[in-house]
């Protein structure tokens, strides 16, 4: 009966875990945050958001001002990076120049006194695991920036690690690399089951790669969720904003009935869902996702419509970008699909909009 009580345990616990540098500012606030054993959970957020402090005091690097940190139920709070057994993986890569990549993969097991039939075994699986098996006799100059990474993820992984933390490790990759390196990463996971903890301010990035991820301003976790519930469900108006692009429209809430309510806004009145706002009569932002409007709807098919212009088309490949002003802003987005139905729509024409009351979120007034 113990068993499953046991597994359900989180393999990385923050408690009430704070970190300042000057003894004012807190970079990390009151963090309080479960990670499961085999989840890949990601810390997303701008620049000075606490992610990255966060994920160097799990590895060691920084200690908490205040709380305490555990590992597999064992708190590591003192205990030096060496000693806590966990993988990094790096934006620079931190590869040794003067190695090769054989040597490089060894280095790990070594330090840990493995025998060297255990070594080669275990160079040749996670080399295999990276499909770089002819690259093992070359030095870190003679590789490419995506072999590099690949190398920087087989020594993070080598000596079979129960974490791995990744500090943005593919930022210094071009896009179409860094693309099949998320894949890449998360498929490996997938097989090896390891728990990882990943740092990125990529949303597209966080979104592919993730179980879960924790979204941070100022230090602060805004929300932890799924990725479509992150998406589909922010529960702020900065989630909303930092995940995916989205329509923002200002106004007073009218009214509140049965989790929907009344918005008064530049141009008329919107029906939304009331999911974060202080109540009746406060300012409140409304949340549109631009896939979410229809164009030219018919008449009563959808709670919210109103009368706009199209000031700009932007071709992108599988749907048009189309800018319109409406509601009082010049900004507002419509994606269309690249469609048949899509021809007709023209700079300067008048046109309509609508969207569905459900597909639209009033949340705090930011």
């Amino acid at each position: 009966m113990t068993a499953p009580a046991a597994a359900a345990e989180p393999f990385v616990r923050f408690t009430d875990v704070e970190k300042t540098y000057d003894g004012e500012t807190q970079v990390v606030k009151s963090l309080s945050l479960d990670v499961r054993r085999g989840e890949f959970l990601t810390l997303l957020g701008p620049s000075g958001s606490g992610k990255t402090t966060t994920l160097m005091m799990v590895a060691g690097f920084e200690s908490p001002t205040r709380g305490d940190i555990l590992l597999d139920g064992v708190s590591i709070k003192g205990l030096p990076p060496h000693k806590r057994g966990i993988g990094m993986v790096f934006q620079d890569y931190a590869l040794f120049p003067h190695m090769t990549v054989r040597q490089n993969l060894a280095f790990p097991l070594e330090v840990r006194k493995n025998t060297k039939a255990d070594i080669d075994a275990r160079v040749e699986r996670v080399l295999d695991m990276v499909q770089l098996g002819g690259f093992a006799h070359r030095r870190p100059g003679q590789l490419s920036g995506g072999q590099k990474q690949r190398v920087a993820l087989a020594r993070a992984l080598v000596f079979e690690p129960s974490l791995v933390l990744m500090d943005e490790p593919l930022g210094a990759l071009d896009r179409q690399l860094r693309e099949a390196m998320q894949y890449e990463i998360k498929h490996i996971h997938g097989s090896l089951g390891v728990t990882v903890i990943y740092v990125t301010h990529d949303q597209g990035e966080a979104l592919t790669m993730s179980d879960r991820i924790a979204v941070f301003d100022q230090g602060i976790i805004q929300q932890l969720a799924t990725p479509d519930q992150l998406y589909e469900q922010p529960e702020n108006a900065f989630v909303a904003k930092f995940i995916g692009e989205n329509n923002r429209l200002s106004g007073r809430v009218l009214a509140i009935d049965d989790g929907f309510c009344k918005v008064e806004i530049e141009g008329g009145t919107v029906r939304a869902l009331a999911v974060n706002m202080a109540g009746v009569g406060s300012t409140t932002t409304l949340s549109l996702r631009p896939e979410r409007v229809t164009l030219n709807p018919s008449n009563g098919t959808l709670a919210n419509q109103f009368d706009g212009v199209v000031r700009e088309l932007i071709y992108l490949g599988d749907h048009i970008r189309t800018r319109i002003a409406v509601c009082g802003r010049e900004d507002f987005v419509v994606k269309v699909a690249n469609a048949a139905d899509h021809e007709g729509i023209a700079v300067g024409e008048n046109i309509r909009v609508g969207w569905r009351a459900e597909d639209c979120r009033a949340l705090d007034g930011i």
